[in-house]
């Protein structure tokens, strides 16, 4: 399905790739070996990679981070970016570089995979819950010490604790807020004896707070989104100020998302932003509009997904073998053809798409290769393994995404 979604990102979407890169001319077994061995650096192009391939264009890449570290040293907040987004050690190790304090990470498994990698600062943003999380939390904390792990619930903080004493070690909790639509303790009394219990309770540390609300990151016009995140957040910055006159330290306030990072940073109490979509965007962000109208424009489209049109049943239709599979569903739009803007994209099958050319700008022909902004980045990149880094059309590296598949 093709809406005004799609319509919306022609004003955003570059035209044709640039073209600086040399065929060589290297065979199929040779390419597998250098993708193999993350030999590609001045060897392959884009015309190399086997299709469908997840994209990243590292110029707007690297772009979006600096845009995203300059306005949180701008506005004096930490960053803590949510690894969720792209769930590669390499890609953490880059944000932290530009100044981010830690990783967030949704869940245990993925926070295990940074850890072993050297990500340090680690924020598990949802609860330990459970005899084997509990465990794996303990022997997370014992490889990264710094992590943090969120709790909403008296019980759950009272077994962290025991099995901290048990295992002569401290763990550091952060109580997480329900100020969204998921997980998380009430604002205010129910959240402060919480906190009191846990500043009681031995072999535990009360760490922060996280509130994270992800209704508000959607909400599609710039004042509308602002009143939806303030209202949100408001109880939670109270809820810190009630905490700390009872006498308990309280570190830090933790929330912010990729739409409403220029919100919650304007909003006293609020100190870390952990935005993730913002390095990559989507289409579904895009058209949420920002300060200046209808499309966001904060950050750039860096990551694509590339296609190849492998059949042309009519003048009018090409199918590509990218299809279900290859790019996440649970947007109300499709994916959008980055130079073919107009050009409606329609769901074939697990492994195939369609495109209706009537309106094409362009000629397309039978082995085309055709890259596709995605309908929602977090999920699209779940289903790869690895993300190939361009630069114009040069391949510079090969980037595993290590924590694909880590949703335990």
């Amino acid at each position: 399905m093709y809406s005004r979604r799609s319509v919306l990102l022609a004003g955003v979407a570059p035209a044709l790739w640039p073209s600086r890169a040399v065929r060589r001319g290297y065979s199929w077994s040779e390419i597998e070996r250098m993708i193999a061995r993350g030999d590609v650096k001045g060897k392959l192009t884009r015309d190399d990679l086997p299709t469908p391939a997840l994209l990243l264009d590292l110029d707007a890449f690297e772009r979006n981070i600096a845009r995203m570290a300059e306005h949180a040293r701008r506005s004096g907040r930490r960053l803590r970016p949510h690894a969720k987004t792209h769930k590669c050690p390499e890609i953490a190790r880059a944000l932290i570089r530009a100044g981010a304090v830690g990783t967030c990470t949704a869940k245990i498994s993925e926070a295990e995979v940074f850890a072993e990698h050297g990500i340090s600062g680690l924020l598990v943003t949802s609860a330990p819950v459970g005899r084997h999380r509990i465990e794996r939390a303990l022997r997370l904390a014992r490889r990264a010490p710094d992590t943090v792990f969120c709790v909403d619930d008296a019980g759950n903080a009272r077994e962290l604790s025991e099995a901290a004493r048990a295992s002569r070690m401290t763990l550091n909790l952060a109580i997480e807020l329900l100020v969204g639509q998921r997980s998380g303790i009430a604002c205010g009394r129910p959240a402060l004896e919480l906190a009191q219990l846990i500043d009681r309770l031995p072999n535990v540390r009360f760490a922060g707070l996280q509130a994270y609300s992800g209704p508000s990151s959607h909400v599609v016009g710039f004042e509308a989104r602002r009143k939806h995140s303030i209202e949100a957040m408001t109880p939670a910055v109270e809820t810190r100020r009630l905490i700390e006159s009872s006498g308990i330290e309280c570190a830090w306030l933790s929330g912010g998302s990729t739409g409403t990072y220029n919100i919650d940073s304007e909003i006293d109490g609020v100190d870390e932003l952990q935005p993730g979509s913002y390095i990559f965007m989507d289409i579904d962000y895009n058209i949420i509009g920002g300060r200046g109208g209808e499309v966001y424009e904060d950050f750039e489209n860096s990551l694509t997904v590339l296609a190849t049109v492998y059949s042309k049943p009519s003048r009018d239709v090409a199918i590509v073998d990218a299809g279900l599979k290859s790019f996440a569903t649970d947007r109300k739009v499709g994916p959008a053809p980055k130079d073919l803007p107009g050009v409606p994209y329609s769901w074939l099958g697990d492994e195939h798409g369609k495109l209706d050319l009537a309106r094409a700008p362009r000629e397309v022909k039978l082995g085309d290769r055709i890259e596709f902004l995605v309908p929602h980045c977090d999920p699209t990149v779940n289903l790869y393994d690895h993300l190939y880094c361009l630069r114009g059309d040069n391949v510079e590296a090969v980037w595993r995404i290590a924590a694909r598949g880590m949703n335990q």
